[in-house]
């Protein structure tokens, strides 16, 4: 591990970024150009502390997570956060199995939907990036272990997470997270990411497997989807995904038509904000 060129590489890259890139209020005037380390914390999802031991080259080394973490509050691109894990002392991850590395120009994108509850998912069903409106919608998926982040688990073995939905929309989900899955699963054999989720899933839910003997395949890029918010009650929002293929990436964007009830409930819902929610059931 290099810590003095990781330290340099961290400061650099904090330094050209302006909060509204990470979509952030500019707050009061700044002494100095870029981000503060205490907003790359927050992004990072680590303490201060940390963070500042890591620029001032005294820091512990990072795991592959925290540096995942990193490049994604720092929007790096994909060399960039190759060279970071390389300062680390680290493997960068395979390119050609779904990375967990967020393109900085998704992120952009993501930021920028203020009114609309989105995220970015790979297409396994891991939760990669929250907007504040997703976060408001079914919870800060981004705070929870990494292996608790993946929409699928936790529909099929959380019961939690199904408190979300209207129960009659309950075998509608289910289907469509099988038969995503198996599309993946197929499409790529080699990665083990989702050989192991259908087996874990397989093992850990008969509702699982009898639908996967069922081998329907599809992608559903728009549908209609019904939330039971426990503050603003139902809403029924349109579900727009948008594919990033080269990373296997997945920008899901739901939003709801004006004049509707729902759009007042979204409005509503702005206007709460973040709130401390119950596990993540989307």
């Amino acid at each position: 591990m290099n810590r003095a060129e990781l330290a340099d590489f961290l400061r650099r890259g904090r330094a050209r970024l302006a909060p509204s890139d990470v979509g952030l209020a500019p707050g009061s005037r700044r002494r100095t150009p870029g981000l503060r380390r205490e907003e790359v914390a927050q992004l990072a999802g680590m303490s201060v502390d940390y963070y500042t031991r890591l620029e001032q080259s005294r820091g512990p080394r990072p795991s592959r997570q925290m540096l995942t973490a990193l490049g994604r509050a720092l929007r790096l691109t994909d060399v960039e956060q190759d060279h970071l894990f390389h300062l680390a002392g680290e493997e960068p991850p395979r390119h050609e199995t779904a990375s967990a590395h967020v393109r900085p120009g998704l992120l952009l994108i993501l930021d920028r939907l203020h009114d609309s509850p989105a995220q970015v998912v790979n297409d396994c069903g891991e939760v990669l990036a929250q907007n504040a409106m997703a976060k408001a919608l079914i919870g800060d998926v981004m705070s929870r272990p990494r292996r608790e982040r993946n929409l699928a688990r936790l529909f099929f073995l959380d019961p939690a997470a199904r408190t979300l939905f209207p129960p009659e929309d309950f075998e509608g989900h289910a289907r469509a997270h099988v038969s995503s899955l198996r599309a993946v699963a197929a499409a790529r054999p080699d990665d083990p990411e989702p050989t192991e989720l259908v087996a874990e899933l397989r093992a850990g839910s008969a509702e699982f497997a009898w639908l996967w003997d069922e081998h329907e395949v599809s992608r559903r890029n728009e549908a209609t989807k019904r939330f039971l918010h426990p503050l603003v009650g139902l809403l029924e929002l349109d579900c727009e995904v948008m594919v990033s293929h080269q990373h296997h990436h997945l920008l899901v964007v739901h939003s709801a038509r004006p004049g509707t009830d729902a759009y007042e409930r979204l409005r509503l819902l702005r206007v709460v904000g973040l709130q401390d929610m119950s596990p993540s059931r989307s």
